[in-house]
């Protein structure tokens, strides 16, 4: 269990990587980047199509 010395929380290795996961990283990142590409890129062919 947490412990709080001089005013700080000291939580073991195991407390502290407790926290709840949330979605991949890598995953958020790939996904923001595809469609920041894509989105302009529809824009730009609906646009400027000749």
């Amino acid at each position: 269990m947490a412990t709080e010395q001089h005013g700080q929380i000291i939580e073991t290795p195991t407390e502290a990587c407790q926290a709840e996961p949330g979605p991949s990283v890598l995953a958020l990142l790939t996904a923001s980047t595809g469609l920041a590409v894509l989105i302009p890129g529809i824009v730009w062919f609906a646009v400027f199509r000749v």
